[in-house]
């Protein structure tokens, strides 16, 4: 999905902390990582990955970053960087009006790019962890390697709807935070049917919401849309990311076996199954992913 290329971009809604981190640094760089980072968070032992990874700990000192220097669509059209402001820029016009429809206020989260490491307010973050959200200090952090990971290792399209779905993700989350859903994944973590995977569909499923409007939702200081209309090429690179994500693929790529009792974000047919929801209804009542036995 292509940026309006005339459409003034907001990079001081996005910190860059690339390279001004502070925690372990991940020798192997991000694939060592995110392989380690998956298998915490889908019940693999990480013993079993030691000779995939070839990771070593050292530490990176911390600083303070700037903002990216994006200034146009055109911008996030040919750097991910300015890509990420973008996307950041069109989920945080189209939700207030939206959850205004619910009473519900939307706080603007934060929002860092960063590489090797960063603080957060829920700990010490690597490259590691790639995309997340915090609900500490309302921030969502991005480590850019993390898309071409993606593409590389578990065969996601490298399209940028696949990678603004991401982007998309981690604010659905924040979505969640204020309307009191989020803590329902610590309360049930994992398995097939857990709070846990019934987050992560609910938070792909305000993704989809989010790309059904988000053609039509306009920057505020030129009053024309972020993004171009919708193509069919660019949906697949949605849904081809969300399968990508999925538990079952990625425990069968890590370990060969797939292990359901130990799923913490749901399958790739689920997750497509959701994103595709929120896209095609456009109502969040359609992404009561609680309300459903089967998610």
């Amino acid at each position: 999905m292509s940026f309006n290329d005339n459409v003034q971009l907001d990079p001081s809604q996005v910190q860059d902390r690339r390279g001004m981190g502070r925690g372990t640094k991940i020798g192997g760089g991000i694939g060592g990582g995110v392989i380690l980072l998956l298998a915490a968070l889908f019940g693999i032992n990480p013993q079993l990955l030691e000779g995939l990874t070839g990771t070593t700990a050292g530490q990176q000192g911390q600083s303070q970053g700037s903002a990216p220097a994006c200034g146009t669509g055109a911008d996030a059209d040919a750097r991910l960087d300015c890509r990420i402001v973008g996307t950041v820029n069109s989920l945080n016009a189209f939700w207030p009006d939206y959850l205004a429809q619910y009473n519900t206020k939307y706080p603007r989260p934060e929002t860092v790019i960063f590489t090797g490491g960063t603080n957060t307010g829920c700990g010490a973050a690597t490259s590691e962890v790639g995309p997340f959200y915090c609900p500490a200090d309302t921030t969502a952090y991005f480590d850019p390697g993390f898309f071409q990971e993606l593409v590389d290792r578990f065969g996601s399209s490298g399209g940028p709807l696949a990678q603004e779905y991401v982007v998309a993700h981690e604010f659905g989350h924040h979505v969640q935070n204020l309307l009191g859903n989020l803590d329902r994944a610590q309360q049930d973590p994992q398995g097939p049917q857990s709070g846990a995977v019934r987050v992560e569909l609910q938070a792909d499923c305000y993704a989809g919401l989010w790309a059904h409007y988000a053609t039509t939702t306009n920057d505020p200081h030129t009053g024309q849309p972020f993004l171009d209309p919708l193509k069919e090429k660019d949906l697949q690179d949605a849904l081809s990311a969300a399968s990508a994500v999925g538990d079952d693929r990625i425990q069968k790529a890590a370990t060969g076996r797939v292990s359901p009792e130990s799923w913490t974000h749901g399958s790739s047919a689920q997750r497509q199954k959701w994103f595709y929801r929120g896209y095609t209804t456009g109502d969040i009542n359609q992404c009561d992913t609680f309300g459903v036995a089967t998610p």
